[in-house]
């Protein structure tokens, strides 16, 4: 990364810091012309919640950073408030990831609902309106990350991710999640009946994503849905041929729709069942090689049995701090990466560190790039501090 590029990360994070609302106004229309392509020779580096390794989770400037590091898709859970905005947001609540807890006009707001077969006790989104929520700033989910950032980025929507991926001077997909659903629908009516997805596929239809995958639609736009909950991924089936990702928790886990063990859903039969609506499974990587006090395990047979299927297999989560690896991977997320890449033979990896996944994948397996490539990015980003400066269109 050149030395213009890191200048113009640290001026974009200083204004942003400084900012009352999020960075980017809508809709965003800036980069023109033809953009780098998606690459498709290897592996998807799939930034998990952005850059979160070093950024609050799913925040503009951790897509960014992820985006400037080489992820090919920035990933997101999608929720909604209490008026039926969606959010970037992993959580149902706001206690772990803002400071809600610090604004005290808020504290009769508390309640204990149940969740995915769990009573938890908090502040949900679904209590909250957005001009509420635009109150709040984020804060890194684990205390052994990086906290100099907490209290100075705003949640974003739905709409602002997606900016976020088209004003990007190269092709960068999205995976947006259909999460909590259930919980959602219960808690948040939208006219005319619509449901919660309704919603979700609405949102990506203004914005051109369409297409199955490999299309030319798809390949201009690239876009993964992804759910743990099936009956959501087969209701949008019928609204947009965009590939979906069905996830799959610990095999011991019931789903919050069908009732079912992930142990089931794994099944041969299921495979053929949910084949007809999903182009790939996400499983907790734990799930694919069962791991025993912290040593890894004989693999199963779930990537093979995926791929006979044609299925992708895109696991979660990789993560380079010691206590996320396993004893097999000497503390080195570098080996790691090589274990699920050349011998279990996955074709994406969500990771909290893009720029290790993008490093390795580098130095292993090069992409052809122009040399010029770490200019653009600088120069796009200069130049959505420069229009940031001079104020919204």
């Amino acid at each position: 990364m050149t030395s213009l590029c890191v200048v113009a990360f640290t001026l974009l994070l200083l204004f942003v810091s400084c900012s009352a609302r999020p960075i980017y106004q809508l809709p965003s229309k800036e980069i023109k012309g033809r953009k780098q392509p998606l690459q498709t020779s290897r592996p998807y580096n799939l930034a998990h919640r952005g850059a979160n390794g070093e950024f609050p989770e799913e925040t503009a400037p951790a897509y960014l950073r992820a985006i400037e590091e080489g992820a090919d898709f920035i990933e997101s859970d999608i929720i909604a408030t209490k008026d039926g905005v969606l959010i970037c947001h992993h959580d149902v609540n706001l206690d772990d990831t803002t400071d809600i807890a610090d604004h005290k006009e808020f504290a009769d707001r508390k309640r204990t609902y149940e969740v995915e077969g769990a009573n938890i006790t908090g502040f949900f989104t679904v209590d909250f309106t957005w001009k509420e929520l635009q109150t709040l700033r984020t804060k890194q989910r684990f205390p052994f990350r990086d906290q100099q950032y907490n209290g100075k980025f705003p949640i974003i929507t739905f709409d602002e991710y997606i900016s976020i991926a088209l004003d990007a001077p190269r092709i960068v997909g999205i995976y947006p999640e259909l999460k909590s659903p259930v919980f959602i629908n219960k808690h948040v009516k939208w006219p005319g009946g619509k449901r919660y997805e309704d919603i979700f596929i609405r949102t990506l239809k203004k914005y051109g994503y369409k297409g199955s995958y490999m299309s030319k639609d798809w390949l201009k736009q690239p876009c993964f849905i992804q759910s743990f909950a099936p009956t959501s991924l087969v209701h949008v089936s019928n609204q947009t041929d965009l590939p979906k990702i069905f996830l799959i928790d610990d095999v011991t886990v019931l789903t919050q729709d069908t009732n079912q063990t992930y142990a089931e859903i794994t099944s041969d039969s299921y495979l053929d069942y949910i084949k007809q609506y999903v182009v790939g499974i996400g499983p907790w990587k734990d799930t694919l090689v069962p791991v025993v006090n912290n040593y890894m395990q004989a693999p199963s047979d779930l990537v093979a049995r995926a791929h006979a299927r044609d299925l992708q297999v895109h696991p979660y989560t990789y993560r380079n701090e010691n206590q996320f690896l396993h004893f097999d991977f000497h503390q080195d997320p570098y080996i790691e990466y090589d274990y699920w890449i050349n011998k279990i033979g996955v074709d994406g990896l969500f990771t909290d560190f893009t720029g290790s996944l993008h490093n390795y994948q580098e130095w292993t397996s090069p992409l052809s790039r122009t040399s010029d490539n770490a200019d653009v990015h600088s120069t796009y980003l200069l130049h959505k501090i420069a229009k940031m400066l001079r104020g919204y269109d």
